[in-house]
């Protein structure tokens, strides 16, 4: 459970803010607000660039913290550059490294109930292994690939092996 999990999202939160450092050069270079990122969308009704990195971050904390049975720590999404953006990143690959096997490993049956929606009145029920393989990694996926995509739109010289990192 911990290789499965702590170590991705240490990999891929890196790759991120590689990725964010990628568009604060090309910002620079084309000589405009790298914030003009962070409101980017796809579509009028997804969230926003930097909700993604916000949700991306949260999910990989808050994966390691349900399954370790320990309190979720809370972070503003106050975060208005790509710079504070990196910060949180950072914050949270910290937090991830924090977790030793002993925490993780033998989760597999542990219960998870998660509390969904503006009034927390969606709940799911997971044993771990469910929980890390069938929601936590996918929804940590999907907002680290969306944060790459809408980048990516934004005309920021990125590929795949900058979304899989080189390490």
């Amino acid at each position: 459970m911990y290789q499965s999990s702590a170590p991705v999202f240490i990999r891929m939160l890196g790759n991120l803010s590689a990725i964010l450092d990628r568009a604060q050069a090309h910002a620079d270079a084309k000589k405009f607000d790298s914030a003009v990122y962070l409101p980017s969308r796809l579509a009028p009704d997804m969230l926003p660039f930097s909700k993604q990195v916000q949700i991306a971050c949260d999910a990989a904390k808050g994966c390691m913290a349900r399954l370790a049975g320990v309190e979720i720590p809370k972070h503003p999404d106050t975060e208005t550059t790509l710079a504070e953006l990196k910060a949180r990143i950072a914050t949270v690959i910290e937090y991830v490294k924090s977790f030793k096997p002993e925490q993780i490993d033998g989760t597999e049956s542990k219960e998870i109930v998660l509390k969904l929606g503006p009034k927390q009145d969606r709940i799911l029920n997971f044993n771990g292994v469910q929980f890390l393989q069938g929601f936590a990694m996918g929804n940590f996926y999907f907002h680290v690939t969306t944060a790459y995509a809408l980048l990516r739109h934004q005309g920021v010289e990125i590929g795949k092996s900058d979304y899989l990192g080189t390490r």
